[in-house]
């Protein structure tokens, strides 16, 4: 497995596949970078390079916190240790989100292009300085719904089948 070591000690699984013009996708929560196979393949056939990785905190990461500046400081970590330049992002929900707090705090020099799909904003939660955000007792349940039984969770999800549903 492919894995770097952010500089607060925390590993990030990565995959790296094929040559060309990079495309680097951000999953969404809780997902993982499995959950962008089918694109990868496609746009390897394509000749292009494709990057995925698991953020902090999901699946072959280290499980640790979430916030957005560790999560845009992490893609920050991946991109230069692959050294990538002129890469085109595409972020999925909070992939969208980390994906817009990359640009913001690292910059735009090694970017080609984003692709925002479905994107939350960098911040969901409610607090002093974003009022209108939603309770924590929304995500604290959501997580509970998740570890109570996955597949379920997916199934039921409010919104509608959920970005790779099938």
């Amino acid at each position: 497995m492919s894995k770097i070591v952010t500089k607060d000690g925390v590993e990030i699984f990565y995959k790296d596949w094929g040559k060309g013009q990079p495309i680097v996708f951000s999953h969404g929560w809780p997902l993982s970078a499995d959950d962008w196979d089918a694109q990868m393949l496609f746009f390897l056939s394509k000749g292009y390079r494709v990057i995925a990785h698991d953020r902090r905190g999901h699946v072959r990461s280290t499980q640790t916190g979430h916030d957005m500046d560790h999560y845009a400081d992490d893609l920050a970590a991946v991109v230069a240790h692959l050294d990538l330049k002129d890469a085109i992002h595409v972020g999925h929900s909070t992939g969208g989100g980390e994906v817009v707090h990359y640009l913001a705090r690292h910059g735009e020099s090694r970017v080609a292009k984003a692709a925002l799909i479905s994107a939350v904003p960098p911040l969901m939660l409610k607090t002093a300085a974003n009022p209108l955000g939603l309770p924590k007792a929304v995500f604290d349940d959501l997580q509970a719904q998740l570890a109570a039984n996955r597949s379920k969770f997916y199934y039921d999800l409010p919104a509608g089948p959920f970005y790779g549903f099938n």
